[in-house]
């Protein structure tokens, strides 16, 4: 039983709450997943479970959309609704045309500041445990890139958006951004994950599901592929040969990889696989050593 999961995690549950809760029902050694999700959130959460919690490092750094309710006229600590409310601004004079024309200010490249309470650390210690402490530290700006900021719906004070952004950015720390722009500050209300590593929130089982599915023992037809977890990657389909080289993790060359004989202009990503459509390998291809690295090697049976 190898392979990803997606879930619909709750709101009320912690991401790692979410994950122990898979691992039980699914009785299984590992799962991981790829990416957080606050717990008054829901939505997508990519569970990888056993051999699959190797493909973990690859699947964070994906972009991920969110379908986020962004509250006008009032701020809080915590920049959603679980926090304290810390400010109130007047929201009356705002319409949809005015946030038509703030919104394009925040696509594209911006440096965002990570909220106080997040999980992120300061000495070993997460920074939502120092600012309930009364110590709260700010972190440093940080690149992240908001791919796209579509206005879905007016129900003022209530603006629902649909945000495609990369992997580390903060919605809530965007949204209190927009409030700060419209002069009458926000903070999100609802937040649900649509979409990340490239599988949607159709595609996810509710906890009560996987409950279901797996006491019918049919999780296995639940499960994606291994092989299937990197959309998009360029794939290679080794001869048994070539397996058992990467299996005894030996160096490899990019001319026994590729039928293109040149190596990479830059840094490259590929899946291998076996005749029958199973991970083997994921392998980079290291540009400035021009040399194969092994990322991850899976043994036999990686479909699941």
């Amino acid at each position: 039983m190898n392979g990803i999961l997606i879930v619909d995690k709750p709101e009320g549950l912690s991401s790692a709450q979410t994950v122990a809760r898979v691992k039980h029902l699914l009785n299984a050694a590992r799962v991981g997943h790829a990416g957080t999700l606050d717990p008054f959130a829901r939505g997508v959460l990519v569970c990888c479970i056993n051999r699959a919690t190797r493909l973990a490092q690859y699947l964070l750094h994906d972009a991920k959309t969110y379908d986020a309710v962004m509250t006008l006229g009032v701020e809080t600590d915590t920049q959603d609704l679980t926090g304290s409310v810390i400010g109130h601004g007047d929201w009356s004079g705002v319409t949809a045309d005015r946030l038509e024309q703030v919104l394009p200010g925040f696509e594209g490249t911006l440096a965002q500041s990570p909220p106080v309470f997040s999980a992120l650390k300061h000495g070993g210690v997460p920074l939502y445990a120092l600012a309930r402490r009364g110590a709260p530290v700010q972190k440093p700006p940080r690149a992240v890139r908001i791919e796209r900021l579509r206005l879905l719906e007016v129900r003022l004070p209530q603006v629902r958006l649909e945000v495609r952004c990369s992997a580390g950015t903060y919605v809530r720390s965007l949204c209190a951004d927009i409030g700060r722009a419209l002069g009458c500050g926000a903070h999100v209300s609802e937040l649900t994950r649509t979409e990340s590593g490239g599988f949607s929130i159709e595609q996810a089982l509710s906890l009560a599901e996987v409950e279901s599915v797996a006491r019918q023992g049919a999780i296995g037809e639940r499960l994606i592929p291994m092989a299937r977890a990197l959309p998009g990657w360029p794939v290679v389909t080794a001869d048994p040969p070539l397996i058992e080289k990467i299996r005894h993790g030996r160096t490899l060359a990019w001319a026994e990889v590729s039928a293109d004989r040149r190596d990479p202009a830059g840094d490259a990503l590929l899946k291998v696989v076996d005749g029958s459509g199973d991970l083997v390998a994921v392998l980079r291809y290291a540009a400035s050593e021009r040399r194969l690295e092994y990322g991850c090697v899976v043994g036999p049976g990686g479909r699941g």
